[in-house]
């Protein structure tokens, strides 16, 4: 028995498929716990009483959120980008392409959960007081190496977020017709809906703050300056920074896009939102180490005003530079629209 093609299915399909990348990866994250933390497992007690620290739970909990993030706009990225360069007509015909993105996104999971996660940790334990690479090179290199490992690892995790999402949206995605005509396509931007501008500066939101998030992730695994805070000061500090790196960011996209946009483009934005980001980190830290060379010259780090002041100044800067540029990457992509 076949099934009539849904127009309104296929509009909700970014949508949806978003939502299924949250679940699965809520599902499987909620499965791998409960196997760590069942009271029959082998380390059972002391993984429990690890969670229970803030300065492990709270971190663990902003990293997972910003793959989910991420994820699902990349997700709705993918969704949106078939509705606007096939058709919404042509998306209605494919054969379930929930379940089949959700089956090969499940597969993904399990590869990198069960898989590639215990071979990174493999790889960590080498550079472990006691691992033959510790052994070898000793612990003044190793440090230099470990950080660099960590790095490394946490861009390859990076890679295989986007790569899994890639291919489960490619596998669901895959048997679509041939482009509409220009008549269909006016048409189907019409009855897809959504603002455009409102979408591109979502989209490129999401992804700033996620790899914003990210980069805090990998810098609090090699370094030590959230360990004197207590649970409220570790909370604000992990849960500020993302909402106001998205609001700047969405700022910025929104004035970046044009007004009348007809269609999101949405991969523009996800690239629009990488460019601007790795240009606000170097920018921030050529402006910081300018400043210190700067400031020790001048002896203005003497006082507690004057480190003060840098922090604020840097705030201040880091803000301005995310509006601007991500401001500018979105209007350079879109130009052409």
């Amino acid at each position: 028995m076949t099934t009539t093609p849904s127009p309104a299915s296929a509009q909700r399909l970014p949508r949806d498929l978003a939502l299924v990348t949250v679940a699965i990866d809520a599902a499987m994250v909620l499965v791998n716990m409960a196997i760590q933390l069942w009271p029959d497992s082998p380390h059972g007690e002391q993984l429990r009483s690890t969670y229970a620290l803030p300065g492990v739970w709270i971190p663990m909990v902003f990293s997972i959120g910003m793959a989910w993030v991420l994820a699902a706009a990349l997700a709705w990225s993918h969704g949106r980008n078939a509705l606007e360069k096939r058709g919404v007509g042509s998306v209605a015909r494919l054969p379930h392409p929930r379940i089949r993105y959700a089956a090969v996104y499940i597969a993904v999971l399990v590869l990198n959960f069960y898989l590639l996660s215990p071979l990174f940790y493999e790889v960590q334990l080498l550079f472990m007081p006691g691992g033959h690479l510790h052994d070898l090179f000793g612990s003044t290199s190793m440090s230099a190496a470990m950080a660099l490992f960590t790095v490394l690892q946490s861009v390859a995790q990076l890679i295989l977020l986007v790569l899994g999402v890639w291919v489960s949206a490619w596998f669901a995605l895959r048997a679509a017709s041939a482009a509409p005509s220009d008549a269909q396509q006016q048409d189907d931007d019409e009855a897809i809906g959504a603002s455009p501008r409102r979408a591109v500066a979502l989209v490129g939101a999401a992804v700033f703050a996620s790899l914003q998030m990210w980069s805090g992730v990998v810098v609090s695994r090699w370094t030590s300056v959230a360990r004197g805070m207590d649970g409220l000061e570790l909370l604000i500090a992990w849960m500020l920074p993302p909402l106001v790196a998205f609001a700047l960011a969405f700022w910025g996209g929104w004035l970046g896009a044009n007004a009348g946009l007809a269609r999101v483009r949405p991969f523009r934005a996800v690239a629009a939102a990488a460019l601007a980001f790795v240009l606000v980190q170097v920018s921030c830290i050529a402006i910081a180490l300018a400043w210190v060379m700067l400031a020790t010259w001048s002896h203005s780090f003497d006082n507690a005003g004057g480190l003060i002041g840098f922090a604020l100044a840097l705030v201040l800067v880091y803000s301005v530079l995310v509006v601007v540029l991500m401001r500018a990457a979105t209007r350079w992509l879109y130009r052409r629209d």
